[in-house]
């Protein structure tokens, strides 16, 4: 088959194909020979031949070969525009991102959520003093209360946590919590509940009497007398709110320090570290009798339930765990009361302070002691503290001293 000068060396592959030519033939001419059976290109055949055609059975290259070969056609050479495939996927990747950053500000509202609504079902009382009061001086200071109130106890909570039926109110935990300003650590200094004190119009005795004569606001009164320092904000924890936080962790970590056995608190407990749940940690707080440093002893213990709260509340898994996380806030705010002048700020700072105990970023104190034999005519044996060291302690937290080192005489528990 004759070769078409038109056709590109390059497409001397296509030899084998051939081409069926279908116009009709001219006549011969005279004097010359028959053109018939003459392959002609296309392009040209006179106009005569525009009632013909020809069927070009030659493979043809695929469309990417033909385009990197140059005759592709219009921008050829060129990577044709992404097609609809790609797009969905740019599509499929925007909505990913868009759902992960809605689920992130879905979590962080959350989170922010949870403590405010926690926080407006928290219960009032009237905490603040009237009369005279000492001066407000730098530095944050609270007084934190456990109350033994079976308020909000059910009779089967009651029964299992073994409360009894006692009505009214007393203090098992009486705790000032300093928050410094000048750079001082967080301090925690107990005060014993027999501690023998003056309480305002009711002359002296044992402190936990103030709490039963005229609740919050009394015992405010009473505590800014006998140290001299401003009361700030007040925040008083019920049996329910201690049992109820537990719970809500799912138990806290407690080394308990020898085996403690007390049906008064309902507890049978071994040495050694272990995980308390709600009823034995109560109990565990609680516990008096069975202490051989008594009221100093179970200071001690609520110090360091606290500080055990604290750390575990803090953790991951309780913090990234939605239900977990209001669990806890809603088990604290059922059973904790707060003064009439405390704001969220002062309870979040005394969170804060018990966390860096726990975390040995802060200082445990207890009031410096002389005796806690003292026998009284109207309150049996009670508390006696070392008047001259505590009142240096005293001082230095009113001043906002920071305390790298406690005053002599104090009762240090890190």
């Amino acid at each position: 088959m004759p070769s078409d000068p038109h056709r590109p060396e390059q497409d001397a592959w296509e030899d084998d194909a051939y081409v069926v030519d279908t116009r009709r033939s001219r006549q011969r001419q005279p004097g010359g020979a028959s053109r018939a059976g003459e392959v002609r290109d296309e392009r040209s055949t006179s106009n005569a031949d525009d009632d013909t055609y020809v069927v070009d059975t030659r493979r043809q290259r695929p469309r990417a070969e033909r385009r990197l070969a140059g005759d592709g056609g219009p921008g050829e050479g060129h990577t044709p525009p992404p097609g609809p495939p790609r797009r969905r996927r740019v599509r499929k990747g925007r909505a990913i991102l868009l759902v992960a950053v809605l689920l992130i500000l879905a979590w962080l509202a959350f989170m922010v959520w949870v403590p405010f609504n926690a926080w407006n079902n928290v219960a009032r009382v009237d905490n603040i003093p009237g009369g005279s009061r000492p001066t407000d001086t730098t530095g944050y200071n609270y007084l934190l209360v456990g109350s033994d109130s079976r308020e909000g106890l059910t009779k089967a909570q009651r029964k299992e946590y073994a409360t009894g039926n006692a009505e009214g109110k007393r203090t098992d935990t009486i705790m000032l919590v300093h928050v410094s300003e000048s750079g001082g650590k967080p301090v925690l200094v107990s005060i014993p509940r027999d501690s023998y004190v003056p309480i305002p119009g009711y002359g002296s005795n044992k402190i936990n009497a103030a709490f039963s004569f005229g609740g919050a606001k009394l015992l405010t009164q009473t505590v800014e007398q006998v140290t001299g320092i401003h009361v700030d904000g007040y925040l008083e924890i019920g049996l329910g709110g201690f049992a109820n936080m537990v719970d809500a962790l799912d138990g806290v970590n407690i080394c308990v320090p020898r085996n403690m056995k007390d049906k008064k608190a309902g507890i049978d407990l071994k040495k050694g570290c272990q995980v308390l749940g709600g009823k034995d940690a109560l109990g565990y707080v609680r516990s008096r009798y069975e202490d051989p440093l008594g009221d100093i002893g179970r200071a001690n213990r609520q110090r360091q339930f606290l500080a055990a709260v604290m750390k575990k509340a803090a953790t991951p898994a309780t913090v990234l765990i939605p239900w977990r996380y209001k669990g806890f806030a809603d088990g604290v705010a059922s059973g904790i009361n707060v003064g009439e002048g405390t704001g969220m700020m002062d309870a979040v700072r005394i969170l804060q302070a018990m966390r860096s105990v726990s975390n040995d970023e802060g200082l445990s104190l207890t009031v410096p002691i002389e005796t806690m034999s003292l026998p009284t005519r109207n309150a049996g044996v009670a508390v006696k503290w070392n008047t001259d060291q505590a009142k240096a302690l005293f001082r230095a937290l009113k001043d906002d001293q920071p305390l790298t080192t406690p005053p002599a005489g104090t009762n240090i528990h890190q």
